[in-house]
């Protein structure tokens, strides 16, 4: 059952039950909850990573935009000691788009590219998502293309330690399923260039569970965990249509169960859209994330 504005704001009084709550899966090489930070986006970095440390989490995954506006206030360097101080370890960074398409958006993504890089590099973070958000008719044609663009990307990533994990989106017109998104990412072949996986955009679009078994061990880079509703339909989602793990009808124990099989360790990371949820206290936010996440990968 879905959690309403009460039962979140209920959930910041009750204190941090570290004896059922606190898992060592991190320390042990498992998969471990993360937060991804547009679940929190009206706050700023610094309210968004206390209530995240205060819930006992140590992975985050900041958005560059807020970091830019603390560093503009403090500096880079400052965004980058707020987490050393919490114990949070900046496990990946979001986001930059249109980096695998041709067109007119192309320039300017990648000079966007380059001011993220640096700021990811100073707060630690060695991986940045890239979502497939290609809009217009493509053709086979264009792969090489495609390929051919991300391998730029990556190149530029490279000197700043970051690799750039492409992300598969229901609704790209390039790259939608994870069979397409494994595709371009071995045959660009580049070091700082892996696939990620976004349980929204898998079983809410082309993907097939089947597909899982395509990985090859260790292959995944990164996972968005989350849920999506069984009462609406399908074409009807958008990104406001995501639901805490469990609230949905998605079999995220059977991913789990698979990818932990192909040697997935890593986070578990919360990205919600919901404006409710964006408005909640975060460390409420952050306790319900480990209440729903947290038994699904034990």
């Amino acid at each position: 059952m879905p959690i309403n504005r009460r039962e979140f704001l209920a959930l910041a009084t009750l204190p941090l039950l570290s004896g059922s709550l606190k898992s060592s899966a991190e320390e042990a090489g498992g998969m471990f909850v993360c937060m991804h930070e547009i679940t929190s986006i009206t706050f700023d970095f610094r309210t968004a990573m206390e209530g995240y440390a205060r819930a006992g989490l140590r992975a985050v995954e900041p958005d560059l935009g807020k970091v830019r506006e603390f560093a503009e206030k403090e500096s880079p360097g400052m965004a980058r000691q707020l987490l050393d101080d919490l114990g949070l370890k900046a496990v990946s960074c979001s986001n930059q788009l249109f980096l695998e398409e041709s067109g007119p958006r192309r320039a300017g993504s990648l000079e966007e590219l380059k001011w993220k890089l640096e700021l990811a590099e100073v707060i630690g973070a060695d991986r940045m998502v890239i979502p497939s958000a290609a809009g217009e008719p493509h053709t086979i044609e264009d792969y090489e293309q495609v390929i051919a663009n991300l391998r730029e990307a990556a190149d530029i990533a490279q000197p700043h330690h970051v690799t750039l994990m492409v992300e598969f989106t229901r609704l790209s017109t390039l790259i939608n399923n994870l069979r397409t998104a494994l595709k371009v990412v071995r045959e660009a072949d580049h070091s700082h260039l892996k696939v990620m996986l976004d349980t929204f955009h898998f079983w809410s679009g082309m993907s097939k569970f089947e597909d899982l078994e395509l990985l090859r061990d260790g292959e995944l880079h990164h996972l968005h965990f989350e849920d999506i509703p069984g009462d609406q339909p399908l074409e009807t989602f958008g990104q406001q249509s995501r639901v805490f793990p469990g609230e949905g009808i998605a079999p995220l124990r059977r991913i789990v169960e698979l990818l932990q099989q192909k040697g997935y360790r890593g986070p578990a990371s919360l990205e919600l859209f919901n404006p409710v949820v964006q408005a909640t206290d975060p460390y409420a936010v952050a306790m319900q994330a480990r209440r729903t996440i947290e038994p699904l990968i034990a």
